[in-house]
Protein backbone atom coordinates (compact mmCIF):
# COMPACT_ATOMS: atom_id res chain seq x y z
CA UNK A 1 0.00 0.00 0.00
CA UNK A 2 1.39 3.42 -0.97
CA UNK A 3 2.10 6.23 1.49
CA UNK A 4 -0.77 8.21 -0.04
CA UNK A 5 -3.22 5.33 0.41
CA UNK A 6 -2.23 4.87 4.05
CA UNK A 7 -2.65 8.59 4.72
CA UNK A 8 -6.06 8.67 3.04
CA UNK A 9 -7.29 5.69 5.06
CA UNK A 10 -6.41 7.50 8.29
CA UNK A 11 -8.10 10.70 7.11
CA UNK A 12 -11.24 8.88 5.96
CA UNK A 13 -11.51 7.22 9.37
CA UNK A 14 -12.03 10.67 10.94
CA UNK A 15 -15.02 11.47 8.71
CA UNK A 16 -16.27 9.16 6.03
CA UNK A 17 -16.71 10.98 2.73
CA UNK A 18 -14.09 13.64 3.38
CA UNK A 19 -11.66 11.98 0.96
CA UNK A 20 -12.38 12.20 -2.77
CA UNK A 21 -10.38 10.46 -5.50
CA UNK A 22 -12.84 10.70 -8.38
CA UNK A 23 -10.87 11.99 -11.37
CA UNK A 24 -13.71 14.19 -12.67
CA UNK A 25 -13.88 16.01 -9.32
CA UNK A 26 -10.11 16.27 -8.96
CA UNK A 27 -9.81 17.98 -12.34
CA UNK A 28 -11.79 20.90 -10.94
CA UNK A 29 -8.96 21.48 -8.45
CA UNK A 30 -6.09 21.34 -10.93
CA UNK A 31 -5.66 25.08 -11.47
CA UNK A 32 -6.34 28.51 -10.04
CA UNK A 33 -6.58 31.96 -11.68
CA UNK A 34 -2.88 31.95 -12.56
CA UNK A 35 -1.01 30.80 -15.65
CA UNK A 36 0.70 28.00 -13.72
CA UNK A 37 0.43 24.69 -15.59
CA UNK A 38 -2.54 22.77 -14.12
CA UNK A 39 -1.78 19.65 -12.07
CA UNK A 40 -4.54 17.27 -11.09
CA UNK A 41 -4.03 16.34 -7.41
CA UNK A 42 -3.86 12.71 -6.33
CA UNK A 43 -6.68 13.23 -3.84
CA UNK A 44 -8.98 15.88 -2.40
CA UNK A 45 -9.90 16.27 1.27
CA UNK A 46 -12.84 18.52 2.05
CA UNK A 47 -12.47 19.60 5.66
CA UNK A 48 -15.31 21.03 7.74
CA UNK A 49 -13.62 21.47 11.13
CA UNK A 50 -10.28 22.29 12.69
CA UNK A 51 -10.10 18.70 13.94
CA UNK A 52 -10.41 17.39 10.38
CA UNK A 53 -7.69 19.75 9.15
CA UNK A 54 -5.43 18.60 11.99
CA UNK A 55 -6.12 14.92 11.26
CA UNK A 56 -5.33 15.45 7.57
CA UNK A 57 -2.01 17.12 8.31
CA UNK A 58 -1.02 14.57 10.96
CA UNK A 59 -1.62 11.72 8.55
CA UNK A 60 0.07 13.46 5.63
CA UNK A 61 3.09 14.37 7.76
CA UNK A 62 3.40 10.86 9.15
CA UNK A 63 3.44 9.35 5.66
CA UNK A 64 5.34 12.10 3.83
CA UNK A 65 2.48 13.18 1.57
CA UNK A 66 2.35 16.71 0.17
CA UNK A 67 -0.67 18.90 1.05
CA UNK A 68 -1.79 21.99 -0.83
CA UNK A 69 -4.34 24.11 1.09
CA UNK A 70 -7.05 25.67 -1.06
CA UNK A 71 -10.20 27.74 -0.67
CA UNK A 72 -11.80 29.28 -3.79
CA UNK A 73 -8.74 29.15 -6.06
CA UNK A 74 -8.72 32.82 -7.12
CA UNK A 75 -4.96 33.29 -6.62
CA UNK A 76 -2.78 34.69 -9.40
CA UNK A 77 0.58 32.98 -8.71
CA UNK A 78 -0.35 29.29 -8.50
CA UNK A 79 -0.57 29.11 -4.72
CA UNK A 80 -3.52 26.68 -4.83
CA UNK A 81 -2.07 24.41 -7.54
CA UNK A 82 -0.69 21.07 -6.30
CA UNK A 83 2.42 21.46 -8.45
CA UNK A 84 4.05 18.35 -6.89
CA UNK A 85 0.89 16.29 -6.54
CA UNK A 86 -0.43 14.86 -3.30
CA UNK A 87 -3.54 16.06 -1.47
CA UNK A 88 -5.47 19.26 -2.04
CA UNK A 89 -6.99 20.27 1.31
CA UNK A 90 -10.15 22.23 0.54
CA UNK A 91 -11.46 24.69 3.13
CA UNK A 92 -14.55 25.69 1.13
CA UNK A 93 -16.80 23.95 3.66
CA UNK A 94 -15.53 26.10 6.52
CA UNK A 95 -17.59 29.19 5.63
CA UNK A 96 -19.21 30.37 8.84
CA UNK A 97 -19.08 33.90 10.24
CA UNK A 98 -18.86 32.91 13.89
CA UNK A 99 -19.40 36.34 15.36
CA UNK A 100 -19.49 40.10 14.73
CA UNK A 101 -18.86 42.17 17.83
CA UNK A 102 -19.81 45.82 17.58
CA UNK A 103 -18.31 47.07 20.84
CA UNK A 104 -14.98 45.29 20.39
CA UNK A 105 -14.95 46.04 16.63
CA UNK A 106 -14.02 42.55 15.50
CA UNK A 107 -15.32 39.60 13.51
CA UNK A 108 -14.50 35.92 14.01
CA UNK A 109 -14.63 33.95 10.76
CA UNK A 110 -13.75 30.62 9.20
CA UNK A 111 -11.33 30.61 6.25
CA UNK A 112 -13.92 29.75 3.59
CA UNK A 113 -16.00 32.91 4.14
CA UNK A 114 -16.15 34.92 0.91
CA UNK A 115 -14.69 38.40 1.46
CA UNK A 116 -17.64 40.20 -0.10
CA UNK A 117 -20.05 38.35 2.16
CA UNK A 118 -18.18 39.58 5.22
CA UNK A 119 -18.40 43.12 3.81
CA UNK A 120 -22.16 42.82 3.50
CA UNK A 121 -22.59 41.29 6.94
CA UNK A 122 -20.59 43.92 8.82
CA UNK A 123 -21.89 46.88 6.82
CA UNK A 124 -25.45 45.83 7.65
CA UNK A 125 -24.47 46.58 11.25
CA UNK A 126 -22.83 49.91 10.49
CA UNK A 127 -19.32 48.44 10.54
CA UNK A 128 -16.55 48.21 7.95
CA UNK A 129 -13.90 45.66 6.93
CA UNK A 130 -11.61 47.67 4.61
CA UNK A 131 -9.52 45.09 2.66
CA UNK A 132 -11.10 44.80 -0.78
CA UNK A 133 -9.20 42.63 -3.27
CA UNK A 134 -10.63 42.88 -6.77
CA UNK A 135 -11.92 39.30 -6.59
CA UNK A 136 -13.86 40.04 -3.38
CA UNK A 137 -17.03 38.52 -4.82
CA UNK A 138 -15.36 35.10 -5.01
CA UNK A 139 -12.12 35.10 -3.00
CA UNK A 140 -12.10 33.92 0.60
CA UNK A 141 -10.66 35.34 3.78
CA UNK A 142 -8.40 32.33 4.26
CA UNK A 143 -6.90 32.94 0.85
CA UNK A 144 -6.60 36.67 1.57
CA UNK A 145 -4.67 35.89 4.75
CA UNK A 146 -2.44 33.35 3.02
CA UNK A 147 -1.55 35.79 0.23
CA UNK A 148 -1.47 38.97 2.31
CA UNK A 149 -4.09 40.45 -0.01
CA UNK A 150 -4.61 44.17 -0.44
CA UNK A 151 -6.94 46.11 -2.71
CA UNK A 152 -7.71 49.71 -3.69
CA UNK A 153 -8.64 50.84 -0.16
CA UNK A 154 -5.19 49.88 1.16
CA UNK A 155 -4.00 53.43 0.48
CA UNK A 156 -5.93 54.74 3.48
CA UNK A 157 -6.76 51.67 5.54
CA UNK A 158 -3.95 49.20 4.97
CA UNK A 159 -3.86 45.60 3.76
CA UNK A 160 -5.12 42.31 5.20
CA UNK A 161 -2.16 42.06 7.61
CA UNK A 162 -3.27 45.29 9.30
CA UNK A 163 -6.67 43.77 10.13
CA UNK A 164 -5.75 40.32 11.46
CA UNK A 165 -5.74 40.27 15.27
CA UNK A 166 -5.53 36.53 15.84
CA UNK A 167 -5.57 33.14 14.14
CA UNK A 168 -6.31 29.53 14.87
CA UNK A 169 -3.71 27.60 12.89
CA UNK A 170 -2.80 23.99 12.22
CA UNK A 171 0.91 23.42 11.57
CA UNK A 172 2.38 20.92 9.14
CA UNK A 173 2.53 18.14 11.75
CA UNK A 174 -1.10 18.65 12.81
CA UNK A 175 -0.48 20.78 15.91
CA UNK A 176 -3.29 23.28 16.63
CA UNK A 177 -2.08 26.74 17.72
CA UNK A 178 -3.97 29.81 18.91
CA UNK A 179 -2.10 32.91 17.79
CA UNK A 180 -2.60 36.58 18.52
CA UNK A 181 -5.37 38.19 20.53
CA UNK A 182 -8.79 39.81 20.52
CA UNK A 183 -7.56 43.21 21.68
CA UNK A 184 -6.06 46.11 19.70
CA UNK A 185 -2.93 46.01 21.88
CA UNK A 186 -0.80 43.05 22.92
CA UNK A 187 2.94 42.32 22.84
CA UNK A 188 3.31 38.94 24.54
CA UNK A 189 5.92 36.84 22.78
CA UNK A 190 6.73 36.82 19.09
CA UNK A 191 4.14 38.14 16.64
CA UNK A 192 3.48 34.82 14.94
CA UNK A 193 0.14 36.11 13.65
CA UNK A 194 1.91 38.60 11.40
CA UNK A 195 4.33 35.88 10.29
CA UNK A 196 1.45 33.71 9.09
CA UNK A 197 -0.19 36.47 7.05
CA UNK A 198 1.36 36.19 3.61
CA UNK A 199 3.02 32.82 4.27
CA UNK A 200 0.98 31.28 1.42
CA UNK A 201 0.01 28.08 3.20
CA UNK A 202 3.63 26.97 3.61
CA UNK A 203 3.72 27.22 7.42
CA UNK A 204 0.23 26.20 8.48
CA UNK A 205 -3.45 26.15 7.61
CA UNK A 206 -5.70 28.86 9.06
CA UNK A 207 -8.97 27.48 10.46
CA UNK A 208 -10.27 30.63 12.19
CA UNK A 209 -9.41 34.33 12.06
CA UNK A 210 -10.20 37.23 14.35
CA UNK A 211 -10.38 40.37 12.22
CA UNK A 212 -10.31 44.03 13.15
CA UNK A 213 -13.31 46.12 12.06
CA UNK A 214 -13.97 49.86 11.86
CA UNK A 215 -17.03 52.05 11.88
CA UNK A 216 -18.53 52.33 8.41
CA UNK A 217 -17.79 55.66 6.68
CA UNK A 218 -21.16 57.39 6.18
CA UNK A 219 -20.57 58.69 2.64
CA UNK A 220 -18.28 58.06 -0.32
CA UNK A 221 -17.36 60.28 -3.28
CA UNK A 222 -15.59 59.14 -6.47
CA UNK A 223 -13.55 61.40 -8.77
CA UNK A 224 -12.44 60.58 -12.31
CA UNK A 225 -9.29 62.48 -13.20
CA UNK A 226 -8.26 62.38 -16.87
CA UNK A 227 -4.64 63.10 -17.73
CA UNK A 228 -2.84 63.81 -20.98
CA UNK A 229 0.05 61.42 -20.32
CA UNK A 230 1.37 58.90 -17.84
CA UNK A 231 4.07 61.24 -16.62
CA UNK A 232 1.39 63.40 -14.96
CA UNK A 233 0.28 60.54 -12.70
CA UNK A 234 3.11 60.82 -10.20
CA UNK A 235 2.63 64.58 -9.83
CA UNK A 236 -1.14 64.20 -9.44
CA UNK A 237 -0.72 61.60 -6.71
CA UNK A 238 1.85 63.73 -4.90
CA UNK A 239 -0.61 66.61 -5.05
CA UNK A 240 -3.40 64.47 -3.61
CA UNK A 241 -1.16 63.38 -0.73
CA UNK A 242 0.15 66.87 0.02
CA UNK A 243 -3.34 68.40 0.12
CA UNK A 244 -3.94 67.11 3.67
CA UNK A 245 -6.76 64.99 2.27
CA UNK A 246 -6.35 61.24 2.52
CA UNK A 247 -8.23 59.43 -0.25
CA UNK A 248 -9.18 55.86 0.53
CA UNK A 249 -8.34 54.82 -3.05
CA UNK A 250 -6.06 56.22 -5.74
CA UNK A 251 -6.26 53.91 -8.75
CA UNK A 252 -4.42 54.40 -12.05
CA UNK A 253 -5.45 53.17 -15.50
CA UNK A 254 -3.18 53.60 -18.53
CA UNK A 255 -4.32 54.27 -22.11
CA UNK A 256 -4.82 50.63 -23.16
CA UNK A 257 -6.72 49.67 -20.02
CA UNK A 258 -8.63 52.97 -20.14
CA UNK A 259 -10.01 52.15 -23.57
CA UNK A 260 -11.32 48.80 -22.28
CA UNK A 261 -12.79 50.46 -19.20
CA UNK A 262 -14.43 53.14 -21.36
CA UNK A 263 -16.21 50.44 -23.29
CA UNK A 264 -17.32 48.42 -20.25
CA UNK A 265 -18.25 51.29 -17.91
CA UNK A 266 -19.55 53.77 -20.45
CA UNK A 267 -16.90 56.36 -19.55
CA UNK A 268 -16.82 59.33 -21.93
CA UNK A 269 -13.16 60.22 -22.55
CA UNK A 270 -12.08 63.82 -23.10
CA UNK A 271 -9.95 64.49 -26.17
CA UNK A 272 -6.31 63.55 -25.60
CA UNK A 273 -6.82 61.49 -22.45
CA UNK A 274 -3.99 58.96 -22.08
CA UNK A 275 -4.49 57.96 -18.45
CA UNK A 276 -7.07 58.16 -15.70
CA UNK A 277 -7.00 58.28 -11.92
CA UNK A 278 -9.96 56.88 -10.02
CA UNK A 279 -9.88 58.63 -6.63
CA UNK A 280 -12.29 57.85 -3.83
CA UNK A 281 -12.84 59.85 -0.65
CA UNK A 282 -14.98 58.98 2.34
CA UNK A 283 -16.40 61.18 5.07
CA UNK A 284 -19.62 62.98 5.85
CA UNK A 285 -21.75 65.84 4.60
CA UNK A 286 -20.27 69.27 4.09
CA UNK A 287 -16.78 68.18 5.13
CA UNK A 288 -16.68 65.54 2.39
CA UNK A 289 -18.01 68.03 -0.16
CA UNK A 290 -15.26 70.49 0.78
CA UNK A 291 -12.60 67.80 0.38
CA UNK A 292 -13.94 66.89 -3.06
CA UNK A 293 -13.94 70.52 -4.16
CA UNK A 294 -10.45 71.20 -2.81
CA UNK A 295 -8.91 68.11 -4.36
CA UNK A 296 -10.73 68.53 -7.65
CA UNK A 297 -9.68 72.16 -7.89
CA UNK A 298 -6.07 71.36 -7.10
CA UNK A 299 -5.99 68.65 -9.79
CA UNK A 300 -7.53 71.07 -12.29
CA UNK A 301 -4.82 73.62 -11.47
CA UNK A 302 -2.17 70.92 -11.89
CA UNK A 303 -3.17 70.36 -15.52
CA UNK A 304 -5.73 67.56 -15.47
CA UNK A 305 -7.71 67.47 -18.71
CA UNK A 306 -10.94 66.97 -16.80
CA UNK A 307 -12.08 66.11 -13.28
CA UNK A 308 -15.51 64.54 -12.93
CA UNK A 309 -17.43 63.48 -9.84
CA UNK A 310 -19.64 60.38 -9.99
CA UNK A 311 -23.06 61.69 -9.03
CA UNK A 312 -24.93 58.49 -8.22
CA UNK A 313 -24.22 55.20 -6.50
CA UNK A 314 -24.98 53.40 -9.76
CA UNK A 315 -22.22 55.31 -11.55
CA UNK A 316 -19.71 54.42 -8.84
CA UNK A 317 -20.70 50.77 -8.95
CA UNK A 318 -20.38 50.64 -12.73
CA UNK A 319 -16.91 52.22 -12.62
CA UNK A 320 -15.65 49.87 -9.94
CA UNK A 321 -17.16 46.83 -11.65
CA UNK A 322 -15.26 47.72 -14.82
CA UNK A 323 -12.07 48.33 -12.83
CA UNK A 324 -12.36 45.02 -10.97
CA UNK A 325 -12.88 43.14 -14.23
CA UNK A 326 -9.92 44.68 -16.04
CA UNK A 327 -7.72 41.62 -15.60
CA UNK A 328 -10.32 39.30 -17.11
CA UNK A 329 -11.11 41.83 -19.83
CA UNK A 330 -7.43 42.03 -20.80
CA UNK A 331 -7.23 38.24 -20.87
CA UNK A 332 -9.85 38.23 -23.64
CA UNK A 333 -7.87 40.70 -25.75
CA UNK A 334 -4.88 38.41 -26.48
CA UNK A 335 -4.11 34.71 -26.77
CA UNK A 336 -1.74 34.79 -23.81
CA UNK A 337 -1.53 36.93 -20.68
CA UNK A 338 0.64 37.21 -17.59
CA UNK A 339 0.11 39.74 -14.82
CA UNK A 340 2.72 40.98 -12.34
CA UNK A 341 1.86 43.07 -9.26
CA UNK A 342 5.08 44.92 -8.56
CA UNK A 343 5.52 47.77 -6.09
CA UNK A 344 7.89 50.73 -6.25
CA UNK A 345 8.17 53.87 -4.09
CA UNK A 346 5.67 56.45 -5.31
CA UNK A 347 8.58 58.71 -6.26
CA UNK A 348 9.72 56.12 -8.84
CA UNK A 349 6.35 55.35 -10.37
CA UNK A 350 6.81 57.48 -13.50
CA UNK A 351 10.12 55.74 -14.04
CA UNK A 352 8.41 52.34 -13.81
CA UNK A 353 5.72 53.35 -16.30
CA UNK A 354 8.36 54.58 -18.76
CA UNK A 355 10.23 51.30 -18.37
CA UNK A 356 7.08 49.32 -19.20
CA UNK A 357 6.65 51.35 -22.37
CA UNK A 358 10.25 50.68 -23.44
CA UNK A 359 10.05 46.95 -22.68
CA UNK A 360 6.81 46.60 -24.64
CA UNK A 361 8.32 48.32 -27.67
CA UNK A 362 11.62 46.42 -27.52
CA UNK A 363 9.99 42.99 -27.05
CA UNK A 364 7.11 43.50 -29.44
CA UNK A 365 4.39 42.81 -26.87
CA UNK A 366 1.68 44.84 -25.16
CA UNK A 367 2.13 45.84 -21.51
CA UNK A 368 -1.00 47.63 -20.27
CA UNK A 369 -0.68 48.84 -16.69
CA UNK A 370 -3.17 49.73 -14.01
CA UNK A 371 -3.42 49.42 -10.26
CA UNK A 372 -3.11 50.94 -6.84
CA UNK A 373 -1.08 53.99 -7.73
CA UNK A 374 -1.52 55.56 -4.30
CA UNK A 375 0.81 52.99 -2.76
CA UNK A 376 2.97 52.31 -5.82
CA UNK A 377 1.45 48.85 -6.45
CA UNK A 378 0.93 48.48 -10.19
CA UNK A 379 -0.39 45.50 -12.11
CA UNK A 380 1.82 45.19 -15.17
CA UNK A 381 0.20 42.91 -17.74
CA UNK A 382 2.03 41.19 -20.56
CA UNK A 383 -0.11 40.29 -23.60
CA UNK A 384 0.99 38.35 -26.66
CA UNK A 385 -0.59 36.25 -29.40
CA UNK A 386 2.10 33.87 -30.68
CA UNK A 387 3.73 31.11 -28.62
CA UNK A 388 7.04 31.95 -30.28
CA UNK A 389 7.06 35.26 -28.39
CA UNK A 390 7.44 33.59 -24.98
CA UNK A 391 11.24 34.17 -24.78
CA UNK A 392 10.67 37.92 -25.25
CA UNK A 393 7.99 37.83 -22.55
CA UNK A 394 10.29 36.04 -20.09
CA UNK A 395 13.04 38.52 -20.88
CA UNK A 396 10.67 41.43 -20.23
CA UNK A 397 9.57 39.95 -16.89
CA UNK A 398 13.15 39.54 -15.67
CA UNK A 399 14.06 43.05 -16.81
CA UNK A 400 10.96 44.40 -15.05
CA UNK A 401 11.79 42.60 -11.80
CA UNK A 402 15.42 43.66 -11.85
CA UNK A 403 14.44 47.30 -12.38
CA UNK A 404 11.79 47.17 -9.63
CA UNK A 405 14.32 45.86 -7.11
CA UNK A 406 16.86 48.47 -8.21
CA UNK A 407 14.23 51.17 -7.58
CA UNK A 408 13.82 49.98 -3.99
CA UNK A 409 10.61 48.11 -4.75
CA UNK A 410 9.34 44.56 -4.30
CA UNK A 411 8.25 41.72 -6.60
CA UNK A 412 4.75 41.37 -5.18
CA UNK A 413 2.41 43.74 -3.42
CA UNK A 414 -0.60 41.50 -2.80
CA UNK A 415 -0.58 38.35 -4.94
CA UNK A 416 2.31 36.60 -3.20
CA UNK A 417 5.19 34.65 -4.74
CA UNK A 418 3.59 31.24 -5.23
CA UNK A 419 5.04 29.07 -7.98
CA UNK A 420 5.21 31.74 -10.70
CA UNK A 421 7.58 34.13 -8.94
CA UNK A 422 9.60 31.62 -6.92
CA UNK A 423 12.43 31.54 -9.50
CA UNK A 424 12.87 35.30 -9.05
CA UNK A 425 12.94 35.52 -5.25
CA UNK A 426 16.74 35.69 -5.25
CA UNK A 427 16.59 38.96 -7.16
CA UNK A 428 15.14 40.65 -4.07
CA UNK A 429 16.30 38.55 -1.11
CA UNK A 430 19.78 37.45 -0.13
CA UNK A 431 20.82 33.80 0.16
CA UNK A 432 21.13 34.30 3.92
CA UNK A 433 17.59 35.65 4.23
CA UNK A 434 16.14 32.83 2.15
CA UNK A 435 18.03 30.25 4.22
CA UNK A 436 16.65 31.81 7.43
CA UNK A 437 13.10 31.56 6.09
CA UNK A 438 13.65 27.92 5.13
CA UNK A 439 14.65 27.23 8.75
CA UNK A 440 11.48 28.94 9.96
CA UNK A 441 9.48 26.69 7.67
CA UNK A 442 11.13 23.63 9.22
CA UNK A 443 9.87 24.68 12.66
CA UNK A 444 6.23 24.82 11.55
CA UNK A 445 6.40 22.13 8.88
CA UNK A 446 9.16 19.69 9.90
CA UNK A 447 8.44 17.16 7.12
CA UNK A 448 8.16 19.84 4.44
CA UNK A 449 4.72 18.70 3.27
CA UNK A 450 2.88 22.04 3.15
CA UNK A 451 2.40 23.67 -0.25
CA UNK A 452 5.61 22.47 -1.89
CA UNK A 453 7.08 24.38 -4.80
CA UNK A 454 5.89 27.74 -3.53
CA UNK A 455 7.81 30.91 -2.53
CA UNK A 456 11.35 29.48 -2.51
CA UNK A 457 13.50 28.80 -5.59
CA UNK A 458 13.79 25.09 -6.33
CA UNK A 459 16.91 23.31 -5.11
CA UNK A 460 18.07 19.81 -5.88
CA UNK A 461 16.81 17.15 -3.51
CA UNK A 462 14.48 19.50 -1.65
CA UNK A 463 11.20 19.48 -3.60
CA UNK A 464 9.04 20.32 -0.58
CA UNK A 465 10.58 23.73 -0.17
Amino acid sequence: MSALSRALLEIDAVRSGAVITDRDVLEGYASDESEVTPRVPDALVRARTTAEVAATLRAASAHGVFVTPRASGTGRVGGAVAVQGGIVLSLEGMHEIRGIERVDLLAVVEPGVVTGQLHEAVEARGLFYPPDPNSLATCTLGGNIAAGAGGPRAFKYGVTRDHVLGLELVTGDGTILKLGKRTPKGVTGYDLTALMVGSEGTLGVVTEATLRLRSKPPEVATLLVFLADLEQIQAAIALAISSNITPRCVEMVDAIALELMRRDAGVALPEGARAMLLIELDGQGAALERDVERLGGALDDAGALEVLVAQKAGERERLWAARRELSRTLRKSANFKLSEDVVVPRSRMAELLQLCGRLAEERGIQMPTYGHAGDGNLHVNLLWDDESQRPQVDSAIRALFEAVVEMGGTLSGEHGIGALKAPYLELEQSAELIATQRRVKQVFDPKGILNPGKIFPARRGHGAC
